[in-house]
């Protein structure tokens, strides 16, 4: 039995066929998503993977339905697996908001499903590290949310010469729209031209903007102009004098194609261009109102990152470690007859933080070294008994070779000495 096209399966390093992903690269983007999300004072909360359907057609309307996986519950409930993060984002602080002070930094880690055609760098399931800042309109809290989605990549080894973060902002779109077309319901379908323009047929996108009045020529003239609003110089000026000015640009081919930004909005892209974007966020003043029904109302500003890119680039980068499971020592039971004492070491030495492993049925000697060996351990040990009846542990340290001789009580401290795995 395989399983449903657009999943995937995470497997233990090394892996089988590289038909299967590595959980263990899975850890380590979530460990560093983790940590620099905690630097900036970001607190994690989470949801249901599971949420009524109207939640998503509230936000984005009933087009959505078709990239759903859908369905109706046992309780005759239309519900949806989660495709995005930000509504039930909204949903939470509506409910609560009054009982966190302002401005609320959160941070989730989701597994997001979309049912759509599978390509590179999108497949129906993924991982996403969601950042959102809400309660302040400040351009300050827009900088602070670029500089942690710069911070997340730097913590991953990528520098200015691997990504960039394109700046722009709706505002100023909104503004070019409405003064050469008086038709405002139409301004969504205009930033969902503009959106593909870099992606589209030039002809095509010519015609689409024909059909709303405008053309080709004025709306690349405007991004090849990109002159910066007064809160794009406020992001980019709070960003230079963190030192980050060389990781973003103003840059008006980014407009973000869902209706409800209503400001400053970014995007992450490789700088060779190979990859899809790697992570896209921006202002959304009015959602969490749209969600509450008016009965809660907060600015917003959030990003989202992807694993599947993001894994993509630092595989192509050589920025991944290897994933070698270590152990601080592998348990030689040589001796049948301390097997009992052995297991008391073991337990006494994994409650105090230490990796250990050992044979759960005998074996030669040759036999768990060999798998000493295979599990990466820095040292293997075995108990024995003095003349008298006192416990002695034979370490040997795979590292330097080096044999010793130590009380139980002792071999804590050495583990603590080989430092972190």
């Amino acid at each position: 039995m395989e399983r449903l096209p657009g999943f995937r399966d995470f497997y233990p390093e090394p892996l089988p066929n590289q038909d299967v992903w590595s959980a263990d690269a899975r850890n380590y983007i979530f460990e560093k998503w983790r940590a620099v999300a905690r630097s900036y004072a970001f607190r994690e909360y989470d949801g249901p993977p599971i949420e009524p359907l109207e939640l998503y057609t509230t936000k984005s309307g009933e087009e959505i339905v078709g990239q759903l996986y859908n369905f109706t519950d046992k309780g005759n409930r239309d519900v949806a697996l989660r495709p995005e993060m930000t509504p039930t984002l909204a949903r939470l602080v509506a409910a609560h908001e009054r009982n966190y002070k302002k401005p609320i930094k959160w941070f989730a880690l989701p597994q997001l499903f979309r049912y759509e055609r599978q390509q590179k760098g999108r497949l129906r399931e993924h991982f996403q590290l969601n950042a959102d800042i809400l309660g302040e309109t400040d351009p300050a809290a827009d900088a602070e949310l670029v500089a942690l989605l710069i911070d997340v990549l730097r913590a991953f080894g990528l520098t200015a010469n691997d990504f960039v973060v394109r700046l722009s902002s709706r505002n100023a779109w909104q503004e070019f729209f409405s003064a050469r077309c008086a038709d405002s319901a139409k301004a969504f379908e205009f930033y969902q031209i503009v959106d593909k323009l870099e992606r589209e047929d030039p002809k095509q996108s010519g015609i689409k903007l024909a059909a709303l009045g405008l053309s080709l020529t004025e709306v690349t003239d405007f991004i090849k102009a990109g002159s910066p609003t007064q809160e794009l110089n406020a992001v980019v000026q709070n960003l230079s004098d963190r030192g980050l000015a060389d990781f973003v640009k103003v840059d008006y081919n980014v407009i973000r194609g869902l209706a409800y930004y209503t400001g400053i909005v970014f995007e992450a892209f490789d700088k060779k261009g190979e990859f899809r974007a790697i992570a896209g966020g921006g202002r959304y003043d009015n959602l969490v109102k749209l969600i509450s029904g008016g009965k809660a109302n907060l600015s917003a500003i959030g990003f989202g990152m992807g694993d599947v890119v993001l894994l993509e680039l630092l595989k192509d980068r050589n920025l991944l470690p290897q994933f070698d499971a270590k152990l601080h020592a592998f348990c030689r039971i040589e001796d049948e007859a301390l097997r009992g004492a052995s297991l008391q070491l073991i337990q006494t030495l994994r409650e105090a933080g230490f990796a250990l492993d050992y044979s759960f049925i005998p074996a030669s000697s040759d036999k768990q070294f060999k798998r000493a060996i295979e599990s990466k351990a820095i040292s293997t040990f075995k108990l024995d008994r003095t003349p008298t009846g006192d416990l002695l542990v034979r370490l040997k340290n795979l590292r330097t070779r080096e044999e010793m001789t130590l009380i139980p009580s002792e071999v804590g401290n050495l583990f603590r000495s080989f430092g972190a795995l």
